[in-house]
């Protein structure tokens, strides 16, 4: 087993296979080699590839993070509370730890942590070992919701993998920039009215850039009404498999 040093002592890190055990795991034979997803909650998760350890969007206290191995890379799409979390942060980055975050989330980081920090804006790239990472606009187009996460700010991402691209949409709705996506083998996809949108624009998207892959997350919020899963997955059509990642404890 792993260890790490932890304020109040050796916190015991179980192996990837054992921490994933009961938390609805999938692992994808890709041409790079295996990669396993944990969903952890909401929109975190926690990705086991052969490049290392990847956080995405890691919140909630680093309690939630202590029998993972650590975090080799951590995606932050946006600022938002349940997307970035400093205290989180603080307790889970570790010496060796690279994070990659939006310029916004990037000028809040501490000094010390943003010198282990990649900045990349709408457009952008950045690089991670051999991995290629995009940086995909994550935006509001509808009138009533451009206030919550406006043009040019927040990041989806693409992780091109050796043979296999990963696509996090982050909060955004389902703009040209999703549905423009090519070749995406497994998407996770926002939906959460008021804030993002709801299954059926989620559905619609992925209908239409057509990854292998997808798992509908980030949907409990203030609209359940609109956001089911289930719903979604019977709106995506044969060509894409939903996974359901129980990302709600009660899920």
């Amino acid at each position: 087993m792993l260890t790490t040093a932890a304020a109040a002592g050796a916190v015991t890190i179980l192996p990837f296979a054992a921490r994933a055990a009961g938390h609805g795991n999938d692992t994808f034979d890709t041409p790079a080699g295996p990669i396993s997803i944990v969903p952890v909650s909401h929109a975190s998760f926690v990705a086991q590839t052969p490049l290392g350890v990847i956080y995405v969007d890691p919140v909630g206290g680093a309690d939630k993070y202590g029998s993972f191995p650590p975090a080799d890379l951590i995606l932050i799409t946006h600022e938002h509370g349940d997307h970035y979390d400093q205290p989180t942060l603080d307790g889970i980055v570790v010496e060796s730890t690279q994070i990659i975050a939006n310029p916004a989330v990037f000028a809040m980081l501490p000094e010390a942590m943003r010198a282990q920090s990649t900045e990349v804006e709408n457009g952008g790239m950045a690089t991670f070992k051999d991995l290629c990472i995009e940086a995909i606009p994550a935006y509001n187009i509808s009138e009533e919701r451009l206030n919550f996460h406006p043009q040019g700010r927040d990041n989806g991402y693409v992780l091109n993998f050796e043979g296999f691209r990963m696509y996090v949409s982050g909060d955004t709705e389902d703009t040209p920039e999703m549905r423009g996506l090519t070749n995406i083998d497994l998407a996770f996809v926002c939906m959460n009215l008021p804030f993002t949108m709801d299954a059926r624009a989620a559905a619609s998207a992925v209908a239409e850039f057509k990854p292998t892959y997808v798992y509908p997350y980030h949907y409990r919020g203030r609209d359940n009404g609109t956001q089911d899963p289930e719903a979604f997955a019977k709106m995506v059509g044969t060509d894409t498999e939903v996974k359901m990642g129980g990302w709600y404890d009660e899920a």
